[in-house]
């Protein structure tokens, strides 16, 4: 819908994190006067955050770019569409002629989920590239999540969300909802579904090395040690199979494996791990019987299990004791969706690949591939080793990763010494600023939206469908034009000439957009003309004749059909992660208990509702208030450095060192640190007036691209090592270990 002059209406999903919130967005003579919950809305009932706002200020900032900027020894200068794209084409083309395919590489950020555009044209530019060198924030995120997902049910996104609403114990390890809103739980007004499960008789508990905004409305919090999860989970398994009995229930008839983890689970008393993970035995016991005799329950795991040396591992426990415990798919433990455009068992051409495992590895370090991708810290090492294979050029696509992955440092040195670089985004930061050439595309606002990623994490089956709220600017191009128009000229090049059939296929995809792709999967969907009559069958039309969206029901058991193995059958015990279990017993002996260095502390992220990764910081309205970029420290850590709240402070680790101010608190653990993820943009050469004047310091040029869970090369930063001391006194900036 077009914002024409006069009083309007528009109704909106927010895209600016994963709870898909309703909007109700007033205009004036073609101007936002008021943003404010979409009451209407069936899924989030009126719930809106503070980012919504955001909307308007990104829309209009000033420093975002309009037009293709090309970077000059004089300094940046606009460019024609058709220059910009020519150039980047032309160059991309002649790198894999002269280095062959794999000295391109790309990386998509995590915006690129939030956009329906890129969701459905991107991969097909990436796949186009035909290099191994593709990376993305899925390896400094998700990554435990879809690994055990394809090893245990067939496909990556399969999934288990928590029944939140209908469960009536809830176990949180390392995630903290009310600030992320509910992270691979897409679960607007989060906050009141946690109320309601007490109200309703349930409780939930949070393990988590820092107090979180989550743990403090729980019944219960427990102070864990960063990196330690899988043994606590274990023991809670132990008591599970070992002191009580497994039950299974429906599952047990397709479910292989209980066997094999009932025999590790008995090696794990909580006796045994306590001194490892900081928590008592009586405690893990404790929780363990709670969690086996609520009516259904739920465990939970996120950012904090999944980024340490034992993601994976973390991830399978967490779905094994929802297993052994009859909780899985089952109403108020973890289930499955079932989306309206079904990314899982839609049709082939539509559907997001099942995923796959080790087909080829990382140049220098040998990491493995995941689902057509390398794991992201491996990424700077790939540019800089010389070689054949290196990668000289590089494309991103709403990413930052300078300041996004581990060791930031050395991610900039790399970016600084490619051949070429081009940007799909929209700002000068601390990444494009090295690019060669930048793309920028329109504002969410003046763009379609369907949550394609979303509707599929969420804890409820809803589908709602936003129309861009203004028309882009003249000369602006969508997300999808860039990509499929740089798609088209690559492979122009690489033939010689213009291919009719890539021509006509280019010309149909033009015509198409994201919209009609979107109608084409509603339409083959589980809720479109293949399974009902076509008159009632969901299409594009009837969500844009419900603009609050279409409620289509809870969460509803769906095993053993919706599973994607082969044999159709539970993999409860996959080989690579039973084997991985051996790095576990030995980074954990039985006997001894790991002792810190001395005065060596753990670090570990956090997040903040008003933030969200990097790229919200530029917006003056979620910026209001005291500084949240501080160390926290728990006092008796303080005091021993004779630090003192607001003190600034000196951080130093094995790759390197940042200066910031200093919270001095018992909301986190002793011996346990916490800086905040997405900030440090005090760099030179970036256009973002705003978050240059809260600049921050980097969490990531702290945490070490060597640090990864060896089994699935995801990112292990929780629980880097760290000294602190005061920076008025600085010592010699000696790398830990």
């Amino acid at each position: 819908m077009s914002a024409a002059p006069g009083p309007q209406v528009h109704f909106r999903t927010c895209n600016l994190c994963e709870a898909m919130c309703g909007l109700r967005i007033e205009l004036d003579a073609g101007r936002i006067t008021s943003i404010r919950g979409d009451a209407e809305d069936p899924f989030s009932r009126g719930h809106v955050c503070p980012k919504a706002l955001a909307l308007e200020d990104l829309h209009q900032d000033p420093d975002r770019l309009r037009s293709p900027m090309r970077r000059t020894a004089s300094g940046w200068e606009s460019v024609s569409w058709d220059d910009a794209l020519d150039e980047t084409a032309r160059r991309l083309y002649a790198i894999q002629r002269e280095h062959g395919r794999d000295a391109v590489g790309s990386y998509l950020g995590n915006p690129n989920v939030h956009n329906l555009g890129n969701m459905l044209f991107a991969p097909e530019l990436i796949r186009t590239l035909r290099s191994r060198n593709r990376f993305s924030a899925t390896s400094v995120d998700q990554l435990p999540h879809q690994f055990t997902a394809y090893l245990m049910f067939g496909h990556q996104l399969m999934v288990p969300i928590p029944d939140i609403d209908h469960t009536g114990y809830m176990l949180v390890l390392g995630a903290n909802p009310l600030a992320s809103n509910g992270s691979l739980m897409t679960a607007p007004d989060v906050r009141a579904r946690l109320r309601a499960i007490q109200q309703r008789g349930g409780r939930i508990v949070v393990m988590d090395p820092r107090r979180t905004e989550t743990a403090l409305i729980a019944d219960t919090h427990v102070f864990i040690r960063p990196g330690t999860d899988a043994l606590a989970l274990l023991a809670l398994l132990h008591v599970a199979v070992v002191e009580h009995a497994p039950r299974l229930g429906p599952l047990d008839a397709f479910t292989d494996g209980l066997e094999t983890v009932c025999a590790l689970a008995r090696d794990f008393p909580p006796e045994k791990v306590a001194p490892h993970t900081g928590v008592p035995a009586h405690t893990l016991r404790r929780i363990a019987r709670e969690f086996l005799s609520a009516r259904a329950a739920v465990c939970y795991g996120r950012m904090g299990v999944s980024t340490q040396a034992f993601g994976a591992l973390c991830q399978w426990l967490i779905t094994v004791l929802n297993v052994v415990s009859g909780n899985l798919d089952r109403r108020g433990g973890t289930m499955f969706t079932l989306p309206a455009f079904d990314v899982v068992g839609g049709p082939r051409a539509l559907a997001m690949g099942r995923g796959g495992f080790g087909r080829w590895k990382s140049r220098v370090r040998g990491l493995p591939e995941f689902a057509g991708e390398l794991p992201t810290a491996a990424m700077a090492e790939e540019m800089l080793t010389p070689g054949p294979g290196r990668v000289r050029a590089l494309l991103t696509v709403a990413g930052n990763p300078a300041l996004s992955t581990p060791d930031g440092a050395r991610m900039e040195q790399a970016l600084a010494g490619l051949d070429f670089m081009v940007s799909i985004d929209p700002y000068l930061n601390e990444t494009t600023r090295h690019a060669h050439l930048i793309l920028p595309p329109v504002s969410p606002l003046e763009r379609s939206h369907y949550d394609i990623a979303f509707h599929a994490l969420a804890v409820r089956n809803t589908a709602k469908y936003s129309p861009a709220l203004f028309e882009p600017g003249p000369g602006s191009r969508q997300d999808w034009q860039i990509l499929l128009a740089l798609q088209h000229r690559l492979l122009t090049l690489r033939k010689g000439r213009p291919s009719v059939r890539a021509t006509l296929k280019y010309q149909a995809l033009s015509r198409l957009g994201p919209e009609r792709v979107l109608d084409l999967g509603l339409r083959l969907g589980p809720y479109g003309a293949r399974v009902h009559p076509a008159k009632h069958g969901l299409t594009l039309e009837k969500l844009r004749q419900s603009p609050h969206g279409i409620d289509l029901g809870p969460l509803q058991s769906c095993l053993p059909r919706r599973l994607q193995t082969k044999n159709r059958r539970i993999h409860l015990a996959p080989e690579l992660l039973v084997a991985d279990m051996r790095r576990l017993q030995a980074a954990f002996p039985q006997h001894t208990v790991p002792e810190q260095h001395s005065g060596e502390l753990l670090l570990i992220g956090r997040r903040h509702l008003r933030d969200n990764n990097s790229w919200m910081h530029n917006v003056p309205g979620l910026l209001k208030g005291k500084p949240r970029c501080t160390l926290m420290m728990h006092p008796e850590d303080a005091a021993r450095r004779a630090l003192a709240d607001g003190m600034e402070a000196t951080v130093i680790s094995r790759v390197g060192t940042v200066t910031v101010p200093i919270h001095v608190t018992d909301e986190v653990m002793p011996g346990v640190v916490s800086l905040p993820h997405g900030y440090g943009h005090g760099r030179q050469g970036t256009r973002l007036a705003v978050a240059t004047a809260h600049a921050g310091a980097s969490h990531n040029d702290l945490t070490d691209a060597q640090a990864v869970d060896a089994l699935c090369g995801n990112a292990a930063f929780s629980g880097t090592p760290v000294r602190v001391r005061r920076a008025a006194a600085p010592e010699s900036a000696t790398p830990v270990g």
